[in-house]
């Protein structure tokens, strides 16, 4: 990292068609490993409610977490990566599959192409040329590496060796590969980025949305209310999964257009709430006196609303979130979210389906994790309303 920037200082021109956003996240997974103790440290005492004991939730928000601020450390594959199909597809779990390397063509001995080659073997490529896996070996005056039913000759003296023999490396797929021979174990890693962040953000926009229109809603009243109100209720009256298929269906499917359309097809609940406990203060006195000393509008909102109604607004937001998640996947797996290029849940499980039958695995792990995910996070839901309303556990 320190090197990388000392290239840039001084004005490397190649070190611009080197960074990109592989090495920038790994770079960052870095940084924010070696931050982690210190973060912790400070929000030990508003999270340890939750990490007070060993239990289901805490396991599986600390996976989740490690999956998605540290996936390029947590798994030594890149989710594209593919080669020697004849050889790596459809891999059961627990495989060890061996390759060799073969020499680069030239070979610079200056500082700044050292670093260059240790920052690609740390930064992994979707494709190493290098890179030549086998099911078998045999080596005389050539190597012959044995490729399912096809056999390729190199020169020994083309492949890296030690004492005149190819020097042979393993790779461990942990939970096997798919179609492409990709590896599974770091597909679920990174697709937990994916799943989340279309997560995170859509129930961030429905946030916003549902609080600010719920607030005008009741603080106007009138034929504003009514507008908001009755443009609530037809969005209730369609079920949300028809309501996303039909506009990406219409508008087509990426990242940007999965995130806007769950955002806004899930703000409705938070509407309802906010409206109404915005109807049964807005008569109160502190309420009344705020406005009397000419609190903004914006004031109001962030300081006399929502922390009134912390409680229900945080176990809607959970809840919403889980209810995203399950949506994204489930758009996935109809091929309506975004591209199967992307690792998501919803889209390993579409693209294993043709296969369920010779790799159960392509279907099971997936499952598995969207299920427990989906489990942790309404239980952290619950943990959430009995922390911001211990009554309810009574």
């Amino acid at each position: 990292m320190l090197q990388s920037i000392y290239y840039l200082l001084i004005g490397k021109s190649e070190l611009f068609n080197f960074i990109g956003l592989d090495f920038i996240d790994v770079s960052f997974s870095v940084l924010s490993f070696l931050l982690l103790p210190f973060i912790f440290f400070k929000l030990r005492n508003k999270v340890k409610f939750i990490f007070s004991k060993v239990s289901f939730i805490s396991v599986m928000i600390i996976i989740l977490s490690l999956f998605y601020l540290f996936a390029p450390l947590v798994t030594d594959s890149n989710p594209y990566f593919q080669k020697n199909l004849a050889v790596t597809k459809l891999k059961s779990p627990l495989t060890n599959m061996k390759f060799v390397r073969t020499l680069k063509v030239l070979e610079s001995k200056n500082s700044f192409s050292s670093f260059i080659d240790a920052a690609n073997r740390t930064v992994k490529k979707s494709f190493d040329n290098e890179i030549q896996f086998f099911d078998d070996i045999r080596t005389n005056s050539d190597v012959t590496l044995i490729q399912n039913r096809n056999k390729v000759k190199h020169k020994l003296a083309a492949l890296k060796c030690e004492e005149g023999k190819p020097v042979i490396y393993s790779q461990f797929f942990l939970l096997g590969t798919d179609e492409y021979g990709r590896d599974v174990f770091a597909r679920l890693v990174y697709g937990t980025r994916i799943s989340l962040t279309i997560g995170l953000i859509a129930v961030a926009l429905a946030f916003v949305l549902g609080i600010v229109l719920g607030f005008i809603a009741a603080l106007k009243g009138g034929i504003v209310d009514i507008i908001l109100s009755r443009i609530t209720d037809a969005f209730l009256t369609i079920p949300s999964i028809f309501f996303v298929i039909l506009i990406l269906a219409l508008f087509g499917s990426s990242l940007l257009s999965v995130v806007l359309v769950l955002g806004f097809s899930g703000w409705m609940s938070l509407f309802k709430v906010t409206k109404g406990e915005v109807l049964s203060i807005k008569n109160k006195d502190y309420f009344v006196s705020a406005k009397m000393l000419g609190l903004s509008n914006y004031n109001l909102l962030l300081k006399e609303i929502i922390p009134v109604m912390i409680s229900p607004i945080v176990a809607n937001i959970v809840i919403q979130f889980g209810n995203v998640v399950l949506a994204e996947a489930a758009l996935s797996y109809l091929g309506l979210s975004v591209s199967i290029d992307y690792p998501s849940w919803g889209a390993m499980l579409q693209s294993g389906q043709s296969y369920v039958s010779r790799a159960w695995w392509l279907i099971f792990f997936p499952g598995i994790i969207l299920i427990t995910t989906l489990f942790a996070i309404n239980r952290l839901g619950r943990i959430f309303q009995n922390y911001f309303n211990p009554r309810i556990s009574l």
